[in-house]
């Protein structure tokens, strides 16, 4: 290692202590958070910066957030670079003038001083439960444009040397529905502002400022070494890849989001273009959270560590076509911007599957599923707001991961008790839905009930999912997924919900919501699946012994799950003979999962094939059309 000071037991020694500080951020917000959007789904950020605004910690939060703190960080020191003083502290969440993402996510930001100079910033980013706007909790899929969607900040000043700004305080109260909980959570973002300047501030000291700041830029440069030796290692070449979300509203319309990857020698360039144009809906996606998926990817094929410091992504030309949905221009709608980050995160895999495969995950539940629900309790209003996930594609050498976060974020499903205390609302039940998943030598993981009665009046849901028509993505011979699904009285009567419905869904006393989520893909052919691995996916009730046999080609002998070895080797060779023979047409795991949730049979018409610039296909998104 070289640099201006050419001690790494130093640099190593600053970037944990960074770390920490950022952590203990992330901790206070979590200890003091009113809303659970907050404290239990942990849906906030926590980040340092150096006196010129770049990263140079993150704490251990969501991912797809904190790539977002750069852009957030140009705005404000463009706007007040020249005019902090000691004591005052930023917000704004604006995506079109201060770096933003959606109006609910809100930046708290404090400049640090050391003996009277600005030495550093303390970030934080909450999703704030409800910014007003047309729906309960600000997510609306179905606004149109921004001004619909709540109540817009440009970077301002929240406190001036120490003073709060009550104006601003005023006006916030007037332009939410849960003014309690808005106000609790950005005093935990302010309170882990301060504790973050005590702690930067002691070391600052301890190094002296002229050294801290050289240790800085050197730890800069390295994250920039690291990540160029990470490119390096990979093949020269470009690589594209195309996911499709399902669309909006009743009549759907598919959604292209796609990738080109081009690695040349130690730059890599992440090209959008060839996604779609901004859509009439709240999906368009601002352009941080799309780069913070890159970000999130090009860490997790790395050999090495690389550090959090904005350094790193100097190596990275990010190109996101302006007017499209990863960059729409004002006064597009934004507000369920999310499922575009998620989703660009199976995109990406899906090209660097062709580059590092081995590496590389089919595709999983296709990010995190967000339910609105709203109405009054008590005489009171309430919003109770999920982010619900952990559905994993396979693995080359492991089958998915169930009910772990999507890799995007450290997102948790709200606990059922919580909910129940603090909502009329009952969870009627919450767990793996058996024969699901998409199967493969390595099957995705199953996908995931939850089931909501309501237990008062005038409810209502604004609901963002996906992955029904076009599933996740299988690889190497894997099968694709299982779709999503929202029903409202689930049974012979129940109501299909479309993935993202154009208004909102209103339910009475005692009815009844159930979101099934989709199920990971699998990677390899399933009739290659070790059969004493199957027999343990029926003995934990993943799968029942008849999907078994017809899925997987494995035969048990009566009464038990010990593997019938002969009567297993014909079955499977009887399975890809009618596969070799073109008789699939319905995939019987597909058929299967249907039937038994009582739900459309589908079979797939056909599959918009990835493009390719190199390299062989690793999958395709399938295309599901209702008989």
């Amino acid at each position: 290692m070289t640099g201006r000071n050419a001690d790494p037991i130093t640099m190593e020694v600053v970037r944990n202590a960074l770390s920490s500080i950022a952590d203990e951020m992330a901790l206070v917000i979590m200890r003091t958070a009113y809303s659970s959007i907050v404290r239990d789904s942990m849906d906030y950020s926590t980040g340092l910066c150096d006196r010129h605004g770049e990263t140079v910690a993150h704490g251990l939060t969501m991912a797809l957030h904190l790539g977002s703190f750069p852009d957030a960080m140009r705005a404000l020191v463009a706007e007040y670079g020249d005019d902090t003083r000691p004591g005052d502290m930023f917000i704004f969440n604006d995506p079109y003038t201060a770096g933003g993402m959606h109006l609910p996510d809100v930046y708290i930001v404090k400049p640090l001083f050391v003996d009277g100079a600005l030495e550093g910033y303390a970030a934080t980013l909450v999703h704030q439960i409800d910014m007003g706007g047309i729906a309960p909790g600000s997510t609306a899929v179905y606004a149109t444009e921004v001004f619909q969607e709540g109540f817009r900040i440009p970077v301002l000043k929240l406190f001036e040397e120490g003073r709060p700004n009550e104006t601003f305080f005023k006006l916030m109260h007037q332009n939410t529905r849960v003014p309690d909980k808005l106000a609790g959570d950005m005093r935990a973002q302010v309170a882990a502002c301060n504790t973050a300047d005590r702690a930067y501030g002691r070391l600052v000291e301890k190094y002296g400022s002229d050294r801290f700041r050289s240790i800085l830029a050197d730890l800069h440069d390295y994250a920039e070494t690291v990540v160029r030796q990470e490119i390096a290692r990979l093949p020269n070449g470009s690589w594209s890849f195309t996911d499709y979300l399902d669309g909006l509203g009743d009549d759907p319309e598919p959604i292209p989001l796609r990738v080109t990857v081009t690695v040349e020698g130690e730059n890599m360039i992440v090209d959008w273009v060839g996604s779609a144009p901004e859509v009439p809906g709240a999906i368009n996606c601002p352009s941080p959270f799309v780069k913070s998926a890159v970000h999130l990817i090009v860490k997790c094929i790395a050999e090495n560590d690389i550090p959090n410091f904005e350094g790193f992504t100097r190596a990275l030309d990010i190109r996101l076509p302006e007017g499209t949905i990863v960059n729409p221009r004002p006064p597009a709608a934004c507000a369920a911007r999310a499922i575009i980050g998620w989703r660009a995160i199976d995109v990406l895999l899906g090209a660097f599957a062709q580059i590092v495969p081995e590496k590389i995950p089919a595709a999983g539940e296709g990010g995190v599923t967000f339910p609105a629900i709203s109405g009054y309790h008590r005489g009171r209003r309430f919003v109770c707001s999920e982010t619900m996930a952990g559905s994993w594609g396979a693995m080359p050498d492991r089958d998915g991961t169930f009910a772990i976060p999507n890799p995007g974020g450290n997102l948790t499903n709200q606990p059922v008790e919580m909910i129940e205390a603090l909502h009329p609302l009952e969870i009627e039940s919450y767990g793996m839905v058996e024969n699901s998943g998409g199967p493969g030598r390595f099957r995705g993981a199953q996908a995931f009930r939850r089931q909501y009665r309501v237990r008062g009046d005038g409810v209502q849901i604004v609901m963002r999912s996906d992955r029904r028509k076009f599933l996740p993505y299988g690889l190497d011979g894997g099968s694709p997924g299982t779709p999503s699904w929202n029903l409202v009285n689930p049974g012979p009567a129940q109501e299909i919900v479309p993935v993202m419905p154009m208004e909102a869904i209103h339910l009475g006393r005692g009815d009844v919501f159930c979101h099934i989520s989709a199920g990971g893909a699998g990677q390899g052919d399933p009739l290659e699946r070790d059969p004493a691995l199957v027999a343990d996916d029926v003995r934990e009730e993943r799968l029942d012994a008849a999907y078994a046999e017809e899925v997987y080609g494995v035969v048990f002998r009566a009464g038990s799950l010990e593997c019938d070895a002969e009567a297993t080797a014909a079955r499977r060779a009887g399975l890809r003979a009618a596969r070799a023979a073109g008789n699939g047409g319905r995939p019987v795991y597909l058929r299967i999962f249907q039937q038994q949730l009582g739900l459309p049979d589908f079979r797939i018409e056909g599959e918009r094939e990835a493009v390719y610039h190199e390299g062989a296909a690793p999958g395709h998104v399938p295309t599901l059309t209702e008989d």
